[in-house]
């Protein structure tokens, strides 16, 4: 995604109609459904969240790209880390061994045996629960820290919009006289 894409992309949720408590809380909900566990199915979880909840898609979707290529390796390792501090196996749990583990697990299912999706579950199954508490632990975390950022974010550029309109009626008005 280049540089003016994604300003294109803010500056098309900061226009949409609905309020900016709105927007924000569509992106919010987009930021919680990007630590959900549901790998796969974010996009379809954005739309059928924005339909069922009269939401703007494109601020979810937005919030929810806060999953990315760049930053699943960092959120799986966290959401990991957090879901064995809240909801311990074993040995107590770095995030270095979590991510080595994570790597590990990823590795032994899909390079050995071609994505052998049985054994990945096998793997997996242990760390499941922790998994998902960690994940909505942090998804909800997060979508807190999101939302007043957002808000603030829309209001201030509402009033800077309508500060330069002001400004540029008050020219226009001058230069009639």
């Amino acid at each position: 995604m280049t540089w003016s894409r994604i300003k294109r992309t803010a500056q098309q949720i900061l226009h949409l109609g609905d309020s900016p408590r709105r927007t924000a809380l569509a992106f919010a909900i987009g930021v919680f459904i990007a630590f959900s566990p549901t790998y796969g199915l974010h996009t379809i979880s954005v739309f059928l969240c924005a339909w069922a909840f009269r939401l703007n898609v494109v601020a979810m979707l937005a919030g929810s790209l806060v999953n990315n290529p760049w930053t699943v390796l960092p959120i799986l390792g966290s959401t990991m880390w957090v879901g064995l501090k809240l909801v311990p196996i074993g040995d107590p749990h770095t995030l270095d061994s979590v991510l080595h583990d994570l790597v590990t697990l990823i590795q032994t299912a899909t390079v050995r045996n071609h994505f052998n999706a049985p054994i990945l579950w096998q793997q997996f199954k242990p760390y499941f629960i922790s998994f998902v508490v960690g994940a909505t632990a942090l998804g909800i975390v997060c979508s807190l820290i999101a939302y007043p950022l957002v808000l603030f974010g829309i209001r201030r550029y509402h009033e800077t919009q309508r500060r330069l309109k002001a400004a540029l009626a008050a020219s226009l008005q001058d230069e009639r006289k």
